[in-house]
């Protein structure tokens, strides 16, 4: 079970249309606002915890009122509840929107809330829980001395998100997850520029608070985690097109709580809270709070929506296709070419099956996955698809290509997806080929004394030597 512990929040967006001022002042005219409501703060940090399928527990003050009662009734059913008594009324942040844009927040409850004792199966949850997350939204509640001295006798891991005004985190804090301004905030003087000025203020703020470790989170560029000393480790983010980065420290915050709960050493742990924070975003954040996470398709992103972008254009989709097992200038030649011929690439892979099938059983020396990670990463690849037949005719039917472009001595030859192109009017193409560079032929060369191309030695021997 993981617990999380902090202030609790409600959340509204009012989103309407805006096509006009109003005549006494230059301030759009909200028009059809409709009401969206949301977990806030701690709650949705455990929110997108149990998203996760983990049992969740949220610990926070709560009083009597209608902000309180609208929380409750978003969390039930997803999260438990051990409420903290509380004598403030709930924290209600509404910001007013125009579609994706904010135009002004409106905050209601106060800056503090005031509460009792931490109640004794609040304790016992802490004290038990395989992970903690600590949500401080600087409204008390990680200050109190009970709450205090609940997560510092928690045997499970702790990780502190923490805010401006909170308290600092308790000394047995396995991770800290401050954004970049929160980590500037609290250290200011600091010698370099960039991630060095980032790296020092991680190390001083693990000095200051006595925690394991401390990573900065930095939004679009991933995240930074050090140790204390030596170097740090930098998580680059996957760019997100669109979205609402509201929330995503939340998501963040939750992911590596939940990585570490199921054993992840923290570099781990923090790798993957990167790439659910990302994800977050993209699927479009805080207001998309109760959707269900996307199921993870490393290896094949979202190739019908590249595929409508690229043809709302009025672009030509082109597709290739091979085992790819290791990647050689023949391929990157070939890729290049295709691209292009042009506006997107889609490159099909064989899965392993079907390698093995047509290569024979020492095939493929790479897996999948990881031969359509490394083509994602040549810039002038658009998106990868694994298929299991030993023929592509099944994905080009998925796919319709306009061009689907081969590399090697087919000139001349009608190609086998030939047939299959004509049926919606794509057209079969051949693309020159780097003569003597192969897989199989690479595999072979590393089993000699010898493996290094001939051409890269005749270069090594310098001019005139070779024949």
């Amino acid at each position: 079970m993981i617990v999380v512990v902090g202030d609790a929040l409600l959340d509204v967006d009012l989103v309407g249309t805006a096509s006009r001022l109003t005549p006494d002042a230059p301030v759009p005219v909200i028009d059809d606002a409709v009401t969206h409501e949301r977990p806030g703060g701690a709650a949705l940090a455990a929110v997108l915890a149990a998203s996760s399928g983990e049992e969740v527990t949220l610990v926070a003050p709560l009083g009597d009122d209608d902000g309180a009662d609208r929380l409750r009734a978003l969390l039930a059913g997803r999260v438990q509840l051990i409420e903290i008594p509380a004598s403030s009324p709930t924290a209600v942040k509404q910001r007013i929107r125009v579609g994706d844009h904010s135009v002004a927040r409106l905050d209601t409850g106060g800056a503090t809330t005031t509460f009792g004792a931490l109640p004794a199966a609040a304790a016992e949850a802490i004290a038990t829980a395989s992970a903690v997350l600590v949500a401080d939204y600087g409204r008390g509640t990680t200050s109190a001395p009970d709450v205090r001295a609940a997560l510092s006798a928690a045997r499970g891991p702790v990780v502190w998100d923490p805010h401006p005004r909170g308290a600092d985190p308790v000394p047995s804090t396995r991770l800290v997850t401050p954004n970049g301004s929160e980590a500037a905030r609290v250290v200011p003087d600091v010698t370099g520029t960039g991630l060095a000025a980032v790296g020092a203020r991680a190390e001083a703020l693990i000095r200051q608070w006595g925690v394991g470790a401390v990573a900065v989170t930095l939004g679009a560029r991933g995240a930074l985690l050090s140790y204390g000393e030596g170097a740090p480790m930098v998580v680059p983010a996957t760019p997100v097109t669109g979205g609402d980065p509201c929330g995503a420290g939340d998501s963040f915050a939750a992911a590596v709580t939940v990585a570490l709960a199921g054993g992840a050493v923290t570099g781990e742990a923090v790798t993957a809270a990167v790439a659910a924070a990302g994800a977050f975003v993209g699927r479009g954040g805080a207001t998309a709070w109760d959707a269900a996470p996307a199921a993870a398709e490393p290896t094949e992103p979202d190739v019908d929506a590249l595929l409508a972008r690229v043809r709302a254009a009025g672009g030509t989709v082109v597709a290739t296709g091979g085992c790819f097992d290791l990647l050689h200038a023949g391929h990157v030649a070939t890729l290049r070419a295709a691209r292009g011929l042009g506006d997107c690439l889609v490159v099909c892979i064989n899965s392993d099956d079907s390698v093995r099938r047509l290569k024979g059983p020492t095939r493929p020396l790479v897996s999948a996955p990881d031969r359509a990670r490394v083509l994602e990463a040549l810039e002038f690849v658009d998106a990868v698809v694994v298929f299991g037949e030993d023929t592509p005719a099944t994905v080009l039917e998925r796919l319709r290509p306009d061009v689907w472009a081969k590399g090697g001595d087919y000139a001349g030859a009608d190609l086998p997806e030939a047939a299959v192109l004509r049926t919606w009017g794509g057209q079969a193409v051949v693309l020159p080929y780097l003569d003597g560079h192969s897989t199989t032929a690479l595999v072979e060369r590393s089993r000699t004394k010898d493996p290094v191309l001939p051409t890269t030695r005749r270069l090594a021997a310098g001019p005139g030597t070779g024949p």
